[in-house]
């Protein structure tokens, strides 16, 4: 009987977890975070917002329904955020190796084999999440092999690992050429530095076609669709690392078109305008982060996935104003233009898997396309 491959996650301060191997065989170095989610693992696990990173599951059982086929190439799949698994490894708890759903092609341990992904199971993942929370989101090593693993050799590696906001992760999520979808009444740009396959349906559920375009695209080409409004999408790194897109950004804010930016969207438009945004100490990535409209306070549960916020301080020059609050950290979810046809949130609101509270979001940005302000 085949013996299951050793496996080993190295923290960059030397901590170790050992524990037993899924997926394929290889050895990869990224930011370790964590997600609070119970469910959707298929979502995450495709979302491009975590390229470069090694993504742990603070919810002890993961792969219990399978992972479902792509289907149709030319159709944008369901339970799905891209075509492919963008984290670099997973981190779990209990892997179940025998799922139950009437879509399951395949268990995650395939999926990830099959895309040459490692995995670790069979470890404390509270522990590391508590570790994570405490000291910090910090970078790892995990290597998969059938061999002996040599955990000397991979602390001293750790301590070299390229910094995660140092890797131009955007240039590997963008489209490398122009994408059209649907053909609604009006047409929105979508500026992909890594979209969400939910933002491109939450889209098209509103009778709007799409031109999706890659992110380091200029106002000319943008123009030149003649859009009703663009979109600028979430993506993965360090948001001021795009800094050669700031000029466009801010160029179609100026001239009014009704413009809808989420999650590094947000940090993109505030960074453009003259604002500032830090990197969180461990992120916010699950499906129950409450936030506060502002001014009535009003309440919703929403999908988030992000390690760096705008200041809310830096907003003085900028033209926004507060839209939403995190009603944990009180950090900024959320921001409207004040003489500008422009509202970008932190969050995701094509949520993807749910709560679907702040969908409106998009119909906010519709009422912009299609009254536009003055």
């Amino acid at each position: 009987m085949k013996s299951e491959p050793n496996a080993a996650l190295v923290l960059e301060d030397g901590t170790v977890f050992s524990g037993i191997g899924f997926g394929a065989a290889e050895k990869v170095s990224g930011e370790v975070v964590f997600n609070t989610g119970m469910v959707g693992y298929t979502e995450a696990l495709t979302d491009p917002s975590y390229r470069g990173q090694i993504l742990t599951f603070t919810y002890p059982l993961i792969g219990n329904y399978g992972v479902p086929p792509y289907g149709d190439p030319d159709q944008i799949p369901l339970s799905f955020e891209s075509r492919e698994i963008q984290t670099l490894g997973a981190i779990v708890h209990d892997l179940c190796e025998e799922p139950s759903h009437w879509s399951s092609s395949r268990n995650v341990a395939r999926w990830f084999r099959d895309a040459g992904i490692p995995g670790i199971t069979s470890i404390d993942t509270r522990t590391l999440t508590i570790k994570l929370r405490s000291e910090g989101v910090m970078m790892g090593i995990l290597e998969v092999s059938e061999n002996e693993i040599d955990i000397e050799g991979l602390r001293k590696e750790s301590r070299t690992s390229k910094p995660y906001g140092n890797v131009d992760l955007v240039r590997e999520v963008t489209p490398k050429s122009p994408r059209r979808y649907g053909s609604g009444d009006e047409l929105v740009v979508l500026l992909d530095y890594g979209a969400k396959y939910g933002i491109i349906r939450n889209l098209l559920e509103r009778n709007l076609s799409i031109v999706d375009l890659p992110y380091d695209s200029g106002v000319e080409e943008i123009l030149s669709y003649h859009p009703s409004g663009v979109v600028i999408s979430n993506g993965p790194g360090d948001p001021k690392a795009c800094s050669a897109t700031f000029p466009v950004i801010r160029e179609i804010i100026d001239s009014n078109m009704p413009t809808l930016g989420i999650c590094l969207g947000m940090q993109l438009i505030a960074l453009a305008l003259g604002g500032d945004t830090f990197k969180l100490r461990f992120g916010h990535r699950g499906q129950n982060k409450p936030c506060v409209e502002a001014p009535d306070g009003q309440s919703y549960v929403t999908s988030q996935n992000h390690g760096y916020a705008v200041d809310e301080s830096s907003l003085g020059e900028t033209g926004l104003k507060t839209w939403f609050l995190n009603a944990d950290d009180k950090t900024l979810e959320g921001v409207r233009h004040k003489e500008k046809a422009c509202i970008a949130v932190q969050f995701h609101p094509e949520a993807s898997p749910g709560p679907y509270d702040t969908g409106f979001v998009f119909d906010r940005f519709i009422d912009m396309i299609r009254r536009p302000a003055t």
